[in-house]
């Protein structure tokens, strides 16, 4: 199958200085393999921009429906400390299925998580895939490789790590 979606955020406006940046990455353990791959491509992402190892903070909650709780529970563990966050992503996959399982917690999730963004006042990166099949969900996790083995997709997870540092740095320093 070819990869048919745009690869990344495109161009951002500067490069962004994240080595004194405090992201959580809150991830879902539903579909691991997926998530595993976006969590990798966060992470990487992160490092890229300058953010220590160090200073990223990661929990796990059962499915994406625990997201945006868990997205506050990480945020308040950190609240007052040295370690207090500037930015959190959100992973998760959602394959629909046969029922209305998959609008529900779509719609659920999407409020909970913009919702708890303005609660805490930091940026909260919607890390949340919302697909139709499982292909697709491979394909936006950069799993999707050619006959040669090279990586045939695009890992989603790079751009929400990107989208943190981003948003962090301008929050912090009032900029947009």
């Amino acid at each position: 199958m070819a990869a048919t979606q745009i690869k990344g955020l495109g161009d951002i406006d500067k490069s962004y200085d994240g080595s004194q940046l405090r992201v959580g990455i809150v991830h879902a353990r539903w579909n691991d393999k997926v998530i595993a791959a976006l969590v990798d491509g966060a992470k990487s992402k992160l490092a890229a921009m300058g953010v220590p190892e160090s200073n990223i903070f990661l929990t796990t909650v059962p499915g994406s429906y625990e997201l945006p709780f868990g997205t506050k529970v990480l945020y308040d563990a950190h609240k007052g400390k040295e370690t207090e966050l500037d930015a959190i992503i959100s992973i998760g996959v959602l394959i629909k299925g046969h029922t209305m399982h998959f609008e529900y917690i779509s719609d659920a999730v999407s409020h909970g998580l913009m919702r708890t963004q303005f609660d805490l006042g930091i940026p909260v990166i919607f890390g949340l895939l919302t697909c139709l099949t499982e292909e697709q969900a491979l394909e936006r996790a950069g799993l999707v490789v050619n006959e040669e083995g090279a990586s045939h997709s695009h890992n989603h997870g790079e751009d929400w790590g990107a989208a943190a540092v981003e948003m962090a740095y301008k929050n912090k320093h009032h900029v947009l």
